[in-house]
């Protein structure tokens, strides 16, 4: 059995060898999404420090968590131009710079800092096509002109439970009916791409007919879902018209009976891209909500969702202690160096995000 597993540990070893410590680092990093402080940087900044090290992408915030009378990111139009231009300058690579921009109750971009008010998923979708369009058309114009290349939306969650406080009573939802909820999730991806946006569908696999937040805590889908809540991702998987998906934190023993979604192999591989053949970057919710960080530690974290399957770890450093990038790389690369994870899975990441950023 020990002749076994050395033998198992001396290949992945072999593997790894291939690249440099430094060449794996920088391959892990550009899996990484940050979340920083600051509404101007410069090159003594930590975050172009990161970003120079080989970032993925950072995410962008309003509001500074910590005192709501302050921005975090966001405070003008002009102002949030100047810091993407100066957070892309550190680099030639396409930097991915994201946000969330769903309209409603979820706008980072809002009329006081001078952008456009977007209407909630449920009242677009109210007014038909035509005015979905010319929404869509002018938001995507917006986060064009800010130098933001990543949207994360639209949220095909469906509108099942009318008691779901996170998705359901916010108008997050364009509908209950799946087809609606397809039709405008389209409309809203064709706006977004054609002014070079890219989109990332979620909660994946469905966040609609939950009773909790996974934002505050354990959530478990087991008894509320419904089959039907996959048909949007099947629609715009055999569509071609999916850029990212973004996983959600909730638990369903049906699928897999130990773990959340997002560290779950059977989610994310066995259905995702197995079952409906997504063949695309999957990018995790923020790995700092308590659904997630109040039962794995950051080395479970890692290991699991990028072995489940997961291309992109998303740390919005906005619900909890600022994690750096090097506590997420040394991490990844301790585990890497175990046996915890498969290289494997880092170059097929890689090669997953550097055929996205060709969209760009």
């Amino acid at each position: 059995m020990r002749i076994i597993v050395f033998l198992i540990l001396f290949v992945v070893s072999s593997f790894a060898n291939n690249y440099s410590k430094q060449e794996l680092e920088k391959m892990i990093a550009k899996m990484v999404i940050l979340g920083f402080y600051g509404t101007k940087i410069d090159a003594n900044s930590q975050i172009a420090k990161d970003i120079k090290s080989g970032l993925g992408g950072v995410i962008l915030f309003d509001m500074d968590p910590t005192n709501k009378d302050k921005a975090k990111n966001i405070e003008s139009r002009d102002q949030l131009k100047k810091l993407n231009e100066t957070l892309q300058s550190f680099r030639k690579e396409k930097l991915l710079i994201s946000i969330d921009q769903e309209g409603g109750a979820v706008q980072r971009l809002k009329p006081k800092h001078g952008f456009t008010n977007t209407l909630s998923a449920n009242e677009i979708a109210k007014n038909g096509d035509e005015f979905a369009r010319s929404s869509y058309d002018t938001l995507a114009k917006e986060l064009k002109y800010s130098g933001i290349n990543l949207n994360f939306a639209p949220s095909v969650d469906l509108a099942i439970n009318p008691k779901n406080k996170v998705i359901v009573t916010r108008g997050r939802s364009f509908s209950k009916d799946e087809k609606i909820v397809t039709k405008y999730a389209k409309i809203f991806i064709e706006q977004m791409n054609e002014e070079g946006v890219l989109t990332s569908l979620k909660h994946f696999p469905g966040h609609g007919s939950s009773l909790a937040d996974s934002h505050l805590g354990f959530v478990d889908i087991s008894n509320t879902c419904s089959k039907i809540e996959l048909e949007p991702y099947k629609n715009l998987i055999k569509n071609k018209s999916v850029d990212l998906i973004m996983t959600a934190h909730v638990f369903n023993k049906n699928i897999d009976s130990k773990y959340p979604a997002t560290l779950s192999y059977a989610t994310n591989s066995k259905l995702l891209r197995e079952k409906l053949g997504f063949d695309g970057v999957l990018i995790t919710d923020d790995l700092q909500m308590s659904a997630i960080s109040k039962h794995y530690d950051l080395k479970q974290t890692v290991s699991l969702a990028i072995n489940s399957g997961v291309n992109i770890l998303l740390f919005a450093n906005q619900l909890a202690k600022p994690l750096s990038l090097k506590e997420i790389v040394d991490t990844v690369y301790g585990e890497l160096q175990n046996g915890n994870i498969k290289v494997e899975r880092i170059i097929d990441s890689n090669k997953k995000i550097d055929k996205l950023l060709e969209k760009l």
